[in-house]
């Protein structure tokens, strides 16, 4: 098979100046990823290169890249429906620790700051608290979320405001605020409700199209907007 090449977005604050790119030539095997090619560049040719990957699987989030101008799992991505020529970036919009690692803190302060547990006032129950199928369906849009950061990263809105939750936060707090199972559900949309919550989405949509799951981050957040509402119209 032709060989591809690969340019690798590289910077290491404590010793550049400023970012660059290096080139490197791998030999493709079939079914080969972006992430098993940039493990072979670190085995082979460049053991100062970084980058994150974990489960290799497409549900932990950790290799979420910017790959020839589109949000991508690099553990999932294959080679060959990028062509000879593949351009690897980190995630824009967030400080570069090093490489292809950025700083995701910012991404999972705003995230904590949903609660992103179920929470409950009622005695537990002696086994569990149950859902039907049907309840358990509200939940299935969003369930899927694995925090890779790739829609917190694409939306101008967290380019533009440090202090906005986000798309995947707000998509989170959905998820519990339409779980059977939550019983804070007016406290949850306390924390939502705000400048900085579900009223600074523009809905640019770009966090549905930068998902790799598939998960419309927007959707979530019209339907926060109506309970919120709705909660206000009923204490009206």
């Amino acid at each position: 098979m032709e060989r591809v090449i690969l340019k690798v977005f590289r910077f290491d604050p404590d010793v550049d100046k400023g970012p660059y790119f290096s080139t490197y030539q791998v030999e493709p095997r079939e079914g080969m990823t972006v992430i098993e090619a940039l493990l072979d560049i670190l085995d082979k040719q460049d053991s100062s290169l970084a980058f994150r990957y974990a489960c290799r699987g497409a549900v932990c989030g950790s290799c979420a890249m910017y790959i020839n101008g589109s949000y991508r799992l690099a553990c999932e991505t294959q080679l060959s429906m990028l062509g000879n020529e593949i351009l690897v970036c980190p995630l824009p919009h967030l400080r570069v620790i090093k490489d292809l690692v950025v700083d995701m803190s910012p991404f999972f302060e705003k995230y904590n700051e949903i609660m992103p547990y179920l929470m409950t006032e009622t005695p537990a129950p002696q086994k569990e608290r149950l859902q039907s199928p049907k309840q358990r369906k509200a939940v299935d849009p969003v369930i899927d979320c694995i925090l890779c950061g790739s829609c917190y990263s694409a939306c101008p809105m967290t380019w533009l405001d440090k202090e906005y939750l986000g798309p995947a936060a707000l998509a989170k707090a959905y998820r519990f605020v339409a779980d059977s199972r939550d019983e804070n559900q007016r406290e949850r949309l306390m924390i939502v409700d705000s400048e900085e919550g579900i009223w600074r989405c523009h809905s640019i949509f770009n966090c549905v199209e930068a998902c790799p799951k598939k998960i419309n981050p927007a959707d979530s957040i019209q339907r926060l907007r109506r309970r919120v509402l709705a909660q206000k119209l009923k204490f009206w």
